[in-house]
């Protein structure tokens, strides 16, 4: 990876500072890293046991747009069962039921990622459960935003400049910190919390690479997506599904996603349950953002 310079600060959820801003991200500061931290013995627990998680779950899915999405047969049974059958360390635990608490939004958004993750998985990754199973120590994506000050991620007025640069540090908080967890920098999930926000043309953050990896690809659209569809702070109300899914296909078209992915996540949409590759969509651009939406706009005091 290429060496990227903090420009804040990288703590555990209980206030341990691993890498304080104005260090350098590379592979000399994390041997640091794992020499001045022994490894500890984590405990793993079956995320469907946790708290409400299997409840929350559920909720989720069963309500607009996820209801029509996990309709097909068998569908829920095998992701739950996918979910099951991995065990997941504490400190991930932990993350969920600080913003379970903290900050609902999130949790529901990290939650609802992971399951269409493994539903998208399913079509396009070849012995998809075995790849899942790498990047699945839990709903990681996210991990990062126990970096971020909460303030910030429940902000429903505009972002400064400053408020933005601290909200996208999350993308290498939580690679630091999956990578010093799970030992390993190389790791697959520390990698999709460092790169989900990387697009295919190299105009992502935080290292502007070209994205290749088709499990990142998956975890980023359906990011986009449930970040467009869900409720956020920063609009009074959330996208359509209709335009949802052409942003999408837009950014298909622009080169930062791949079709496959987003003619996946559009046949699962659609109740007739095409293959991906047998889906036809509609060139037209039909849908209209929702009024007062903040997102991607700044501060004008900034």
């Amino acid at each position: 990876m290429k060496p990227i310079k903090l420009l804040y600060p990288i703590q555990t959820l209980d206030g341990k500072l691993l890498l304080p801003a104005g260090s350098e991200v590379n592979e000399e500061s994390f041997k640091d890293l794992m020499a001045s931290h022994p490894p500890a013995s984590l405990k793993t627990y079956p995320l469907m046991d946790h708290g409400s998680v299997k409840e929350d779950l559920l909720g989720i899915i069963h309500n607009k747009p996820y209801d029509i999405i996990f309709t097909e047969p068998d569908c829920l049974t095998e992701i739950t069962d996918v979910m099951r059958s991995i065990q997941f360390v504490a400190p991930v635990l932990e993350v969920l039921d600080f913003f379970r608490y903290h900050d609902f939004s999130t949790y529901r958004h990290m939650l609802t990622i992971f399951a269409l993750t493994i539903l998208i998985a399913r079509n396009l990754v070849p012995n998809y459960r075995k790849r899942v199973s790498e990047i699945i120590h839990g709903p990681t994506h996210d991990f990062g935003k126990i970096c971020v000050p909460l303030d910030i991620l429940k902000k429903k007025d505009l972002l400064t400049h400053e408020e933005l640069n601290h909200l996208k540090h999350h993308a290498i908080a939580g690679y630091v910190l999956l990578s010093y967890y799970f030992r390993n920098s190389n790791c697959i999930a520390a990698k999709v919390a460092r790169d989900h926000h990387e697009r295919m043309n190299g105009l992502g953050y935080p290292q502007g690479i070209k994205q290749q990896d088709l499990i990142v690809e998956i975890v980023a659209v359906c990011d986009v997506y449930d970040a467009l569809t869900s409720a956020r702070p920063y609009r009074p109300v959330s996208y359509d599904n209709r335009t949802a899914l052409e942003v999408l296909t837009t950014m298909a078209e622009n080169g930062e996603v791949g079709w496959r992915v987003v003619k996946s996540l559009i046949a699962h949409n659609r109740r007739s349950k095409s293959a991906p590759t047998e889906t036809i969509m509609s060139c037209e651009k039909r849908g209209t953002p929702p009024p007062d939406n903040l997102y991607g706009k700044l501060s004008v005091t900034d």
